[in-house]
């Protein structure tokens, strides 16, 4: 199949992609489970507190079992005494899903093919700027035809062969744009954008990760 490359210039072209990669059919199950899967990997669940086994102390038995008129003990780290541990203390947590290689590249597959059809799916043939300013920036999205809305900044994913730190400069001060390479796109972020300028290097670069 063909993309249209440039097409808000007057220099449009086509290049050809893979069916295989750009033409498949849109898996909701699959990319709704990768997309979980990416959400819960990102959750810290950091949280931890002391149960009566991690508190410092508490090795002595504080006073005899018997004949004292007291309750028992068994150690000054109960959660019933004070600076002792908790009764049920919290744990941290990994939220981690496993996703298959396959799994993650045909819900790739399926978020490009399914945005190239709802043209959302913009082709440059490149995204260099001249300076690394916001201004450039902006104008570069509105001669690709992505344009801003009310004065706000296009909710816009670049996606580029390689990192270029310029870019990444020149987006900081855009709250709804951001840059990435092809091996840092993930599938969170390309559903998560209205509109995805992805340059021709990267398409071919796709290509060959998802062949």
């Amino acid at each position: 199949m063909k993309i249209a490359v440039d097409a808000q210039s007057a220099k449009r072209i086509e290049v050809e992609v893979s069916d295989a990669t750009f033409g498949v059919q849109f898996n909701e199950p699959l990319v709704h489970q990768v997309v979980v899967a990416f959400q819960a990997g990102e959750r810290a669940g950091t949280r931890a507190q002391k149960s009566r086994s991690d508190v410092r102390g508490g090795g002595r038995k504080p006073w005899a079992q018997k004949g004292g008129g007291r309750a028992r003990a068994g150690t000054i780290r109960s959660p019933i005494w004070r600076g002792g541990g908790r009764t049920f203390a919290a744990t941290t947590l990994d939220f981690s899903q496993k996703v298959n290689r396959k799994m993650h590249r045909g819900a790739l597959r399926a978020i490009l093919s399914e945005l190239l059809r709802q043209g959302r799916l913009i082709a440059v043939s490149d995204f260099s700027l001249a300076a690394s300013k916001t201004k450039a920036l902006t104008e570069a999205l509105a001669s690709a035809g992505v344009e801003s809305k009310r004065k706000r900044s296009p909710d816009t994913l670049i996606v580029t062969e390689r990192l270029e730190e310029g870019l990444l400069r020149a987006a900081r001060n855009l709250p709804k744009v951001d840059v990435c390479a092809v091996a840092d796109a993930d599938p969170v972020s390309l559903i998560g954008h209205e509109h995805v300028v992805i340059t021709v290097g990267a398409l071919k670069r796709f290509e060959e990760i998802l062949r």
